[in-house]
């Protein structure tokens, strides 16, 4: 049976953390000087040495990303279902151990808040619930695809890893894409910063995306969440995931997203910061590397930030995200997952998209294809 653990063990992570860091600026140059990208030659590009190319690599993220997307930027929004958790997470919200006031929407509050969602001109929902198999499980998701998915072209979720079987019953409902984020690639840090719950359990997470690629998933969304741990081991074990992803099922479309750590209720500090430009660096070396995976980024990032960003590699953008069950008509008050950054509204980040001399896009596919 395929797995991306059997290629994850052949790396080591202090390895490829000292490869990065002895990059030279003579390497950086040999690798621009490509036309194509590999493996190792991200390393390179993700490395402090490439740093001061960070101009020539930002015209080119841009040209490729220009030729391959056009002037589109695609829209979608969050809606979040629950913030029932059973999982002990030391940076989210929703930790088990945070003592605060746990809420599920009814069905009746899914549709005021899909009401509300279709108002602002959506097309394309991520649907977020806490890790709470028993509460928000198979069942509970199924519903709330049966309920929505007539408003929506597409229904992505973000939820707790499930089995191969249970992906292949919300496929049939309806379900578009998978969201699933490592967190970190370092097996003991993941242990330290998940000491509880189902999802301490490193390798069955590590192997969600192949038990979605076997259920036949339209697109899977990866990412690590940076701050947890050193960004760059982390970005290149992603993109190691990504690329024997697309080798394995080459049939799904991927996607990459860019979570810094926010403030939340149980707050964690980063253990390794990632400023600005090295967000900018990553994203570009992305693009280097993939001219098709889609790249995300959230309103977990500052007004200027996402401003400036547009020209750089994304293709897709979230706007006037709630990270709180019921948060859009519901229950405004009720916990957030984390803090976002950009509060602007969807209009004002769709005339700033079209101020840019982009198109804003609401959907990605049409039933029919």
């Amino acid at each position: 049976m395929s797995s991306f653990r059997k290629t994850f063990e052949l790396y080591n992570w202090d390895d490829i953390q000292t490869e990065i860091y002895q990059v030279t600026e003579q390497d950086v140059e040999r690798v621009l000087a490509k036309d194509k990208i590999d493996l190792e030659d991200f390393k390179i590009l993700i490395s402090p040495a490439a740093k001061p190319f960070l101009e020539e690599m930002a015209k080119r993220s841009y040209a490729i990303t220009k030729k391959r997307f056009g002037n589109t930027i695609q829209m979608y929004i969050p809606m979040y279902l629950s913030n029932e958790c059973q999982n002990i997470c030391t940076y989210c919200g929703f930790s088990l151990t945070n003592l605060i006031t746990r809420k599920t929407l009814s069905d009746q509050e899914i549709l005021d808040e899909v009401a509300y969602i279709k108002k602002q001109g959506y097309d394309h929902i991520l649907l977020v619930t806490g890790e709470a198999n028993k509460t928000v499980g198979v069942e509970y998701l199924k519903n709330a695809i049966k309920l929505i998915r007539e408003h929506f072209s597409n229904i992505s979720i973000e939820v707790q890893p499930l089995n191969q079987e249970e992906y292949e019953v919300l496929i049939k409902e309806g379900l578009y894409a998978v969201l699933v984020y490592q967190e970190t690639y370092h097996e003991a840090a993941y242990k330290m910063h998940h000491p509880k719950g189902k999802k301490s359990n490193f390798n069955y997470r590590l192997d969600t995306p192949d038990r979605l690629g076997k259920a036949g998933i339209h697109k899977i969304g990866l990412g690590a969440l940076f701050g947890l741990e050193d960004w760059r081991v982390d970005s290149f074990y992603t993109a190691l995931h990504l690329k024997y992803l697309q080798k394995t099922y080459w049939k799904t479309k991927y996607s990459i997203s860019f979570p810094r750590l926010r403030p939340h209720e149980g707050d964690v500090q980063p253990k390794v910061e990632m400023t600005d430009s090295d967000l900018v660096q990553l994203i570009c070396a992305y693009r280097l590397l993939d001219e098709d995976v889609e790249l995300s980024i959230s309103t977990r990032e500052s007004e200027k930030f996402r401003n400036n960003i547009i020209n750089l590699g994304i293709t897709s953008m979230s706007a006037a995200s709630k990270t709180n069950p019921g948060g859009y008509s519901v229950d405004e008050q009720s916990l957030e997952q984390f803090e976002i950054s950009d509060e602007r509204s969807t209009e004002e980040i769709k005339k700033m998209i079209q101020s840019q001399g982009y198109e804003v896009v609401w959907k990605d596919w049409e039933k029919c294809f």
